[in-house]
């Protein structure tokens, strides 16, 4: 064997992760459909949008959504907060006021826009209407690969991924809950 050949690995190392490859136009439309059918799994098994309150205790990384008989919680990741009125965006990795552990996945997306040269990922703030703001998150649940996705409420609207969900019912039930979309 030659002594600076590079030796071949097997497995899935071999293969270059399809969001380092794909065009972008793919990657949002497996964004969109990802985003549909995460929407539709959560709120099909545990009511997901249906009226419920909800807070993200960024102490602990969670989320929690409290109906009249059941709470479930997950952990949380904020992408980025968004005024509809001016048409800001900014994302959590440049938003001081969000905590470390909460802006991974944000983090993860501006990594991934610096290898493929897309600034919209790595410009902390952008001028955006609703249209580009969807865009924007049905990319960063595709590259994130989230199993939950969640727009908040407010002046100032937080775009949320989420992961494995816990049902807590009322009869002291716990029932964990997984999605997984595929790409």
């Amino acid at each position: 064997m030659p002594l600076f050949r590079r030796r071949r690995t097997t497995g899935p190392t071999d293969e270059p992760d399809p969001v380092d490859t794909l065009p972008l136009s793919d990657l949002l439309l497996q964004g969109e459909d990802m985003i549909e059918r995460l929407a539709t799994a959560h709120r099909d098994r545990w009511g997901l949008g249906s009226g419920a309150t909800w807070a993200v205790d960024q102490t602990t990384a969670t989320i929690t959504w409290t109906f009249p008989d059941t709470r479930v919680h997950a952990p949380v990741q904020i992408l980025a907060t968004y005024a509809p009125g001016p048409g800001s965006w900014r994302w959590a990795w440049a938003n001081p006021s969000i905590t470390p552990a909460l802006r991974s996945a944000a983090e993860q997306l501006r990594d991934w826009g610096l290898r493929r040269g897309h600034d919209a990922f790595t410009t902390p703030d952008l001028s955006v209407d609703e249209t580009t703001a969807a865009t924007l998150v049905a990319l960063a649940v595709r590259v994130t690969r989230a199993t939950g996705f969640y727009r908040g409420s407010g002046g100032t609207v937080p775009y949320l991924t989420f992961g494995d969900v816990t049902i807590e019912h009322a009869d002291g039930r716990v029932e964990p809950f997984r999605v997984s979309v595929g790409t």
